[in-house]
């Protein structure tokens, strides 16, 4: 397992990290989700252990705060270091009535990091991230919050979630202006059935120094193929995330051929093509069973060619959008 410095910070990650998003879904979403019980996430967060994973994420909204509780559980149950392992978590979601109960404020930032604090049972959180864009709060507000946060020594580091390109670029332009605590990371969603993000937000992470986080690599679940040949899956339940299913095809048909070449899954070599990327810091793997998790860990050992990536970026390529064609095409001189 490789690890990999997360933005422009001093901070070491793996190159997989451990989503805990399907631990304790009772019903609704999270059921949908997963509905892990301890013993189940204690035996995955062993696996991810014996790879070599360190980098663990969760959020407060996941199964309503039973996610972070049985993280922070398990890494107890099996008498894990705290020093050895990095612990992610995310504030922005609704969790309870009311206006003041959501969003980035200055209030809901503070009250839910201590509570997610208590629930994960640690002492300090290493990244807390915003889990998306809050229009009704000044970024101001929100950087000052974190910033309050940082110094108290309640949070390592600070990440972002789900924001767009010129969000981020405002966000990180207070925060050093300011002298706050900078914004090392930004969580998104990145597949090969799913490139949006190469449009502004890749430019961006390059330009400024920013790490990427990249959930749902396999778009939940629609890159191993089982869809296309009946198989269940959350998909069929919840359509999330939303693909294109007509373009999706002609890849599902390259992954197969790529995977047969080196005996192994398309699952795994979507997410060996996501580690190919230079702007990828870490990949975030949820799994329902330890085989599953184990199955996935095993796309770090295989080496795309170049033949491979040139297959896989061509039949996956986005459509042309304005005003990248016109740039791509223009006469003004690279660096």
């Amino acid at each position: 397992m490789r690890m990999r410095k997360l933005g422009n910070s001093g901070l070491f990650v793996s190159e997989l990290c451990f989503g805990a998003m399907t631990f304790g879904g009772t019903d609704g979403i999270w059921g949908q989700v997963g509905k892990l019980g301890q013993n189940e996430a204690d035996a995955l967060v062993q696996t991810a252990l014996n790879a070599g994973i360190n980098f663990f994420d969760t959020a407060n909204v996941y199964a309503d705060g039973r996610s972070e509780t049985m993280l922070g559980k398990s890494l107890q149950n099996l008498s894990v270091p705290r020093d050895e392992v990095v612990i992610a978590t995310k504030v922005a979601a609704a969790m309870g009535k009311g206006p003041n109960m959501q969003g980035t404020s200055r209030r809901h930032i503070l009250s839910e990091c201590r509570a997610s604090l208590r629930r994960l049972n640690l002492d300090y959180i290493d990244l807390y991230q915003l889990h998306a864009f809050d229009p009704a709060t000044p970024i101001e507000e929100t950087l000052e919050a974190l910033d309050t946060l940082v110094r108290a020594g309640d949070v390592r580091y600070i990440g972002f979630s789900n924001w767009a390109a010129w969000q981020m670029m405002k966000a990180l332009g207070i925060s050093k202006a300011r002298g706050l605590a900078p914004i090392i990371s930004l969580q998104a969603y990145y597949t090969l059935v799913g490139r949006d993000v190469e449009r502004e937000i890749v430019p961006m992470l390059k330009s400024e120094q920013v790490g990427m986080m990249v959930w749902s690599p396999l778009a939940g679940g629609y890159l191993t193929g089982k869809y296309s040949n009946g198989g269940d899956g959350r998909l069929k339940e919840l359509n999330f995330p939303p693909i294109n299913r007509q373009r999706g095809e002609p890849l599902l048909k390259i992954l197969q051929a790529i995977a047969d070449k080196y005996a192994a899954t398309p699952g795994q070599i979507a997410i060996a093509w996501l580690l190919h990327q230079p702007v990828v810091t870490t990949v975030i793997l949820g799994a329902k069973n330890v085989g599953q998790l184990n199955e996935n860990i095993q796309a770090t050992l295989i080496k795309l060619d170049e033949v491979d990536l040139f297959k896989l970026n061509t039949v996956s390529k986005l459509p042309g959008e304005y005003p990248g064609w016109l740039l791509n095409g223009s006469a003004v001189r690279q660096a």
